[in-house]
């Protein structure tokens, strides 16, 4: 398919649309016009028409002039379903929590969100300082450690749609024999979006999804270094995910992609 027929398929309102709701994060106690244009870098007539059909719509609220926008209840029950419709996450919830505690690190499943990887669900350890990052927050899809397991467990076709250089294409098989060699991935030094976090993942398959999503733990590098990931917080997340595809059902996400 050229890419002149994928631009004719491709409703631009729509995306737009979805982009105001996506610059919602769980942390904000609403978001002004202006917070909203800065997140999404929608120019102001567009966004007061977006921003004025979502409110008709239900899926955002605004009580007055000076009143913030915030996310309607047309929103939270697509959330509803979409909670209910995802099974794996509430069957892998006690495990994830147990290892955030155990390991000390902020446990979490991210999903690709076009060239990012968006936070789906946290789990932070109690009684631990650690990290913390919100369902709803973006990382690199290349250069973290979330993003490059699901980069080696997507198929092809799906990673040649992301254009990639042959940078990119390295660092993917790197991943790929990393996931074949132990079962976990932690992204090269020499590739990380930041230096400020250590994290290790592990690719799943949400067949909701039809694609793999990443299971990962992470926090500070004195927290978590090296040693760390490869010799315990690695073995435990893999051990976690391939006990969730058992009960589940599912083959091993590398039996998908070969």
């Amino acid at each position: 398919m050229g890419s002149d027929e994928k631009d004719r398929k491709f409703a631009t309102t729509l995306a737009r649309g979805l982009s105001v709701l996506r610059a919602f994060r769980a942390s904000d106690d609403g978001l002004t016009h202006t917070q909203i244009a800065e997140r999404t870098g929608l120019p102001k007539p567009t966004l007061t028409r977006l921003t004025y059909t979502l409110s008709q719509l239900g899926y955002l609220s605004h009580a007055g002039r000076n009143d913030k926008f915030r996310l309607g209840p047309s929103v939270l029950l697509l959330g509803s379903v979409a909670q209910v419709s995802i099974s794996f996450v509430e069957m892998a919830s006690e495990a994830m929590q147990k290892l955030a505690d155990s390991s000390g690190t902020l446990a979490l499943i991210a999903m690709q969100d076009a060239d990012r990887m968006m936070l789906a669900r946290t789990w932070r350890p109690q009684n631990t300082a650690s990290i913390w990052l919100e369902p709803g927050h973006r990382l690199d899809l290349f250069g973290s450690s979330s993003g490059l397991a699901t980069l080696a467990a997507m198929g092809e076709e799906q990673f040649a749609a992301l254009s990639p250089t042959e940078d990119q294409r390295a660092m993917r098989q790197r991943g790929y024999e990393q996931l074949l060699e132990r079962g976990f991935v932690i992204t090269p030094a020499d590739t990380q979006y930041t230096r400020r976090i250590h994290a290790v993942s592990v690719p799943f398959f949400a067949g909701e999804y039809g694609a793999p999503v990443s299971f990962t733990c992470g926090a500070l590098p004195k927290d978590l270094d090296l040693e760390r990931m490869e010799q315990e917080v690695g073995p435990a997340l893999r051990d976690l995910v391939r006990d969730l595809e058992r009960r589940t059902g599912r083959a091993p996400t590398l039996a998908r992609r070969g």
